[in-house]
């Protein structure tokens, strides 16, 4: 079985997420067998501070640096634990010692698997603006919409202040579910891209009939099944 490492801490919440879907994936009745993983916790503040500067050799040097640092420890292939910091993968991966799993790639494999053809895109406002999910949905014949400003820096200011310190309200989770609602009308969007880990933490079930896409648990089961290998 593969030994795998983590860059967690963006955030710490959703970082503790990961860990236990990973354990309980492994987990049979009367069996406490588990996976070997390596954590590398990062600063959440340092890595958001670079992507609100654009500055992405900075951000690509501080992944590989950790990536690096997990292949040291032993790790046989590496996650990156968040939507957010995959704005540079393709040049991280391009430096990586590791294999890297993609979660913009697995999430992609579950949007086609359950044949949607126009999802709306949440998250930081970084995910939000770049898009980053458009191009590899496209290819596979897929629309990525996002929400309109107001939406995005109302979404992007309740995971700052809120849900990235662990702050769940039923407020908020309203007032989540009122930008998607929004997005089924004026959008017509069949699915919903929970593209921050912190997302399915308080959007924990779809209330419209459309499928929300928590991007953690299908990111956990790819590193389950690419663990599992050889």
């Amino acid at each position: 079985m593969k030994l795998i490492g983590i860059i967690g801490g963006l955030g710490p919440e959703s970082t503790v997420d990961y860990y236990k879907s990973i354990i309980d994936s492994f987990r049979t009745e009367g069996s406490l067998a588990a996976p070997e993983m390596v954590i590398y916790s990062v600063d959440l503040e340092e890595v958001l501070a670079l992507v609100s500067r654009q500055e992405w050799n900075s951000l690509i040097y501080l992944l590989v640096a950790k990536i690096k640092a997990l292949h040291r420890a032993g790790a046989d292939f590496a996650v990156i634990s968040a939507n957010t910091p995959h704005i540079v993968f393709d040049e991280v991966q391009a430096k990586s010692p590791l294999p890297l799993l993609s979660i913009v790639t697995a999430t992609l494999d579950k949007t086609t698997e359950l044949g949607l053809k126009n999802v709306g895109l949440l998250g930081t406002k970084f995910t939000m603006q770049r898009n980053f999910f458009s191009p590899q949905f496209s290819a596979r014949g897929v629309s990525v919409v996002v929400p309109s400003a107001a939406d995005q820096e109302y979404i992007h200011d309740r995971l700052m202040t809120e849900i990235e310190r662990g702050i769940i309200s039923d407020e908020t989770r309203k007032g989540l579910l009122a930008v998607i609602e929004r997005m089924i009308t004026a959008d017509n969007i069949d699915g919903v891209i929970l593209g921050c880990t912190e997302l399915p933490l308080i959007l924990d079930k779809s209330d419209f009939g459309i499928p929300f896409l928590n991007t953690t648990a299908i990111h956990v089961e790819s590193i389950v099944n690419y663990c599992r290998q050889g």
